[in-house]
């Protein structure tokens, strides 16, 4: 590279260094010196055969468009491979649960990997269309499929009963329309959009039907992902067990109390973090549990000795605690309550379970503590 200044020519030379390169776009494999591991080049990638099945159901890949819509998923999930990677590390934490439950509901296995494209299998996950979980439920479908979504609880988050739900979901969606990639389209789309598009283009051929590009997609990234998964050294993913995260393990325990108890109760009584109570349990929203009966999550081996713990603390922060209510009357805000109380707003929305945008009316009852 040549630059000009002050009259005088400075040549630069610049050399760009690559350590082990992972993926080749054309010619021959690389090959990992350290590990001994093929990677293939991204062109090899895409040499499928034509014995690719999902829920059952052939993959037509000698129709010239439907080969290079799998192709386009493919090659962009290679590309992203810190992405793949994490596919992995995950399927190995979570999968073993949803196969169980894949099973209890006689649903295919590949429905495992639905998840996996919705999330991330990331329980925080949101849209922007406000879908929320591993399975992205909107709050209307969530609650028409039994999961609690509320100030104090979004289930969305639970992989267990969301799984539970989304099989209850599709199975449905299955009998309706005669075909999970039907099924699945109208999980990504909206069962009544894709009764019109049946309708309108006279056809409930998957492969036939004009949909919208996100959803023509949606399937063929699932595709993909059960084909790196069930293929990963072939795809040049060489990871070891000991490289994988470990399987979601826990104990349960069961808490009761006549009005809602601190989420650190819990936590110290089982001798760990906060942390770990929100981790185990992404579902529970602020900083306390409701009133009733509750089962949390607990990492494995702690439940030994809770019980005596939970209750010994908890009867002393029976007797320690003063928790007081207050009617919220007319006119009244978030910021004038808690000045009436001298406490700070934070801790008041806290020990209620509200935002900063929550709305409060007349006759609502408030904990301050």
């Amino acid at each position: 590279m040549r630059f000009k200044t002050f009259g005088k020519t400075i040549c630069i030379s610049i050399v760009l260094f690559f350590a082990a390169p992972l993926i080749q776009l054309y010619g021959e494999p690389l090959i990992d010196q350290r590990s001994q591991y093929h990677f293939p080049s991204l062109i090899q990638s895409i040499r499928f055969d034509n014995n690719i099945e999902y829920c059952n159901i052939k993959i037509p890949l000698d129709r010239q468009e439907i080969k290079e819509r799998l192709e386009k998923e493919m090659l962009l999930a290679l590309w992203n491979r810190p992405q793949v990677i994490l596919w992995i590390k995950r399927a190995a934490r979570f999968f073993p649960h949803v196969e169980n439950i894949l099973k209890e509901h006689g649903l295919p296995l590949d429905l495992k990997y639905v998840p996996l494209i919705e999330s991330g299998l990331r329980p925080h996950a949101a849209s922007s269309k406000r879908a929320v979980g591993y399975w992205q439920f909107l709050k209307s479908t969530g609650k028409h499929y039994s999961l609690r979504i509320d100030s104090k609880v979004d289930e969305r988050r639970n992989i267990f009963k969301s799984t539970h739900a989304a099989c209850n979901y599709l199975k449905e969606l299955e009998k309706q329309f005669g075909s999970y990639l039907l099924a699945l389209s109208a999980y990504n789309m909206g069962e009544y959009g894709l009764k019109g598009e049946i309708k309108a283009q006279k056809t409930n051929d998957f492969f036939s039907l004009y949909l919208p590009l996100q959803t023509q997609r949606y399937i063929f990234k699932i595709i993909s992902a059960k084909l790196i998964l069930e293929n990963q050294r072939l795809y040049g993913f060489s990871l070891n067990k000991s490289d994988l995260y470990p399987v979601f393990a826990f104990d349960k325990v069961n808490v009761e109390s006549n009005f809602q108890i601190p989420i650190a109760l819990i936590a110290q009584s089982a001798g760990i973090p906060f942390k770990a109570i929100k981790d185990y349990n992404p579902e529970l929203r602020g900083y306390y549990l409701g009133k009733g009966g509750n089962t949390i999550l607990i990492p494995k081996g702690k439940a030994k000795g809770f019980k005596e713990s939970f209750t010994a603390r908890y009867e002393n922060w029976e007797k320690t605690v003063k928790t007081r209510f207050h009617i919220v009357k007319t006119g009244e805000s978030l910021t004038r309550i808690a000045k009436k109380y001298r406490i700070s707003l934070s801790s008041l929305l806290k020990l209620n379970n509200l935002s900063v945008k929550a709305m409060i009316h007349p006759g609502d009852r408030l904990v301050i503590e």
